[in-house]
């Protein structure tokens, strides 16, 4: 028999199913593409549909013109969720307290196996995934529409949003959950951890994944804080004293980084991430090229060759983000030339307002740093889209390595520059403090002040529209009205940004933090912040996210161990260049750089042991995964036997 969710809502003919997902389609959208969508949706999976439910959205309150009519309450049975999750391969604890792949006919073997199995999250990514593999079979055109092409194979929905036909699908919130979750997260200030465990369970492992780490990198950011505060009170003008803060520095930022592994690991563990099989990568919706064959798929898609890719990044991406690091370059000769200037003026007029003024020059830096790294973020996301990648991935890794190498650039050559050329320790410490405490106040404008701004307006737009007609009486709006609010709400677009600024922040603080101690102590207070900040905008600013059952931050591990290793050259460099060590090489500056060198080579391999002794699994884990691997193997012979014998 077939159940619903708890959640339900009652459509125009009085049937009563979960909504899910919201499908916006073009308010001109022709209504034989709709009725061809509907029916492909709603068809059996044996006829190549996707076996869903979908209703179409009822008017609004007083409808308006300007409202979208074609919008679309996407659900599904119990029964339907459970084979999905399935298909997926999502891992559930079963009642021994193992974490296994759910498969239906061995349902009852699984924990707390009932209505609430399956989060909504998990419901809703079951859904989209479904609406995702939804394939056209022998249309060649979306009905109505000669352009929009399709074949044998090709995603639906992938070529809807292609040409903007469908506008945009999202999962709806939980407002009970959403309550309970907000209350818990950050409603009310206290000093505990994030409840991690229900972040997981509405928006997703990938979610959860990313406040974890933030949570991790705050409490590993406490010893470096605890020692820079008296550093910062007692050897404040002395710089020549920053070696041993640079000695913890390089210890430090290996060891956090290795300890996260397992940490991570433990967590995609526990939310049945860390075993699960990849799933089989479809060609991304901007993707275009010749028709072809897939000899992987059998499927016909598009075709387009590696070597016209390859012209485009080698001869195109590849000048263009050189010419844009020369521009970087030369906007920080020209910081360089003010900082002269107002160093000049105080020098002849030492008062209150001119010692103001030797800040300015960093100040208006660290503004025009963050606005470049903004324009330079879309001219990569117009590159990396023109080189036609084939695969999300590849596209994902391309626009990281892009963004990662001008943001690295722009924010910290100055600093090298200081550092390394200059020497001025003085003027180091200044640079960082002003870059460092700039960004994180721009930062915070831009990604909590300002989108919860505009939001409020929306918001207050919709319930005068409401209160307007008299029939907002209750605190809950009605569904109708909730899906529009939501279907206006900005779209959250990943945490690329979020993980781009922790980057930064660990950057100021493992490469030149030894000689501007209460880094770590500015960072602390802005991840704290970012905590709070972050959080309500997932639950009142942006649209719920489809969940990402992510086992690891991705290409992100490696950014930040790639910044470690250069914390350790950095770290290295400044210790040579201090005083207590030049005093010990008074005569010969090149002994001075070999022993340099040699001890950047002999911390460097200590790290990579390191590195090599810290498993990155726990071993209870690695024991539980490898027994499970045997009971497959165990389960597969059988398998084998058994069909053998009917053969």
């Amino acid at each position: 028999p077939r159940c619903t969710l708890p959640l339900s809502s009652v459509d125009s003919s009085g049937s009563r199913f979960a909504p899910l997902v919201v499908l916006e389609l073009a308010s001109d959208t022709k209504e034989e593409a709709i009725a061809w969508l509907l029916s492909r949706i709603r068809d059996w999976q044996q006829n190549g549909g996707a076996e869903l439910l979908v209703e179409q959205l009822g008017p609004g309150i007083g409808v308006e013109e300007k409202e979208n009519p074609n919008m679309f309450l996407v659900g599904a049975s119990m029964q339907r969720l459970l084979c999905g999750a399935e298909d997926l391969g999502l891992f559930k604890e079963c009642t021994d307290g193992s974490m296994r792949a759910f498969t239906f006919a061995s349902k009852h073997n699984f924990k707390d196996f009932k209505d609430g199995f399956l989060s909504m999250a998990e419901c809703q990514y079951v859904i989209k995934h479904e609406l995702d593999t939804l394939r056209a079979k022998e249309e060649t055109n979306v009905p109505g529409y000669s352009h929009a092409k399709l074949y044998p194979g090709k995603s639906i929905i992938r070529r809807l949003l292609s040409k903007g036909i469908l506008i945009q699908m999202f999962p709806l919130h939980e407002n009970e959950e959403l309550k309970r979750l907000s209350f818990s997260w950050y409603k009310k200030v206290k000093v505990s951890l994030q409840p991690l465990d229900d972040i997981r369970h509405y928006y997703g492992e990938g979610q959860a994944l990313y406040f974890g780490f933030l949570e991790y990198f705050t409490f590993a950011l406490v010893p470096m804080a605890l020692i820079g505060v008296p550093y910062y009170l007692f050897d404040w003008e002395d710089y020549d004293k920053y070696v041993v803060f640079a000695v913890f520095n390089l210890i430090w930022c290996t060891v956090i980084l290795e300890l996260w592994k397992r940490r991570s690991a433990s967590l995609a563990y526990y939310w049945g991430t860390l075993c699960r099989k990849k799933a089989f990568e479809e060609p991304r919706p901007g993707f275009h090229g010749v028709l072809g064959h897939n000899p992987v798929t059998g499927r016909a898609e598009p075709i387009y060759p590696t070597s016209k890719r390859h012209l485009r990044v080698y001869l195109v991406s590849l000048p263009f983000v050189l010419l844009c690091l020369y521009l970087s370059l030369y906007i920080m000769m020209i910081y360089f030339q003010m900082e002269g200037w107002a160093l000049s003026i105080y020098d002849e007029n030492p008062t209150f307002w001119t010692h103001i003024l030797l800040f300015i020059p960093s100040i208006i830096y660290a503004v025009v740093i963050e606005a470049m790294n903004l324009i330079y973020r879309y001219a990569a996301e117009f590159l990396t889209e023109w080189e036609n990648h084939r695969l999300e991935s590849s596209y994902q890794n391309h626009l990281v390595l892009k963004v990662l190498v001008f943001n690295f650039f722009n924010c910290f050559a100055s600093l090298f520059y200081i550092a390394f050329v200059m020497q001025d320790m003085e003027l180091l410490r200044q640079s960082l403090a002003t870059l460092l405490i700039t960004s994180q106040i721009l930062n915070q404008f831009m990604e909590a002040f300002l989108p919860y701004w505009l939001q409020r307006r929306r918001n207050k737009k919709m319930i005068r529209k409401i209160q307007k007609r008299r029939l907002y009486e209750e605190k809950e709006l009605p569904l109708v009205e909730q899906v529009r609010l939501e279907a206006d709400m900005s779209t959250y677009l990943g945490t690329f940004d979020d993980y781009l600024e922790l980057f930064l922040l660990f950057g100021y603080v493992s490469l030149f933090s030894c000689v501007f101690p209460l880094a770590a102590v500015l960072v602390v207070l802005n991840n704290i912040t970012e905590v709070y900040s972050d959080a309500f905008k997932m639950c009142r600013v942006f649209k719920r996210p489809f969940a990402d059952p992510a086992a690891n931050i991705g290409v992100w591990q490696l950014a930040f161990e790639a910044m470690s290793v250069i914390a350790v050259v950095t770290n290295c460099a400044l210790i040579g260049m201090s005083p207590q060590v030049r005093s010990y090489f008074p005569e010969s500056e090149t002994q001075l750089i070999l022993c340099t060198v040699a001890a950047e080579h002999v911390l460097l391999g200590f790290k990579f042991i390191l590195t090599f002794l810290i498993q990155d699994v726990p071993k209870h884990i690695q024991d539980k995964l490898a027994r499970l691997e045997f009971e497959s193997l165990e389960a597969l012979k059988k398998k084998v036997k058994s069909d053998s014998k009917f053969v």
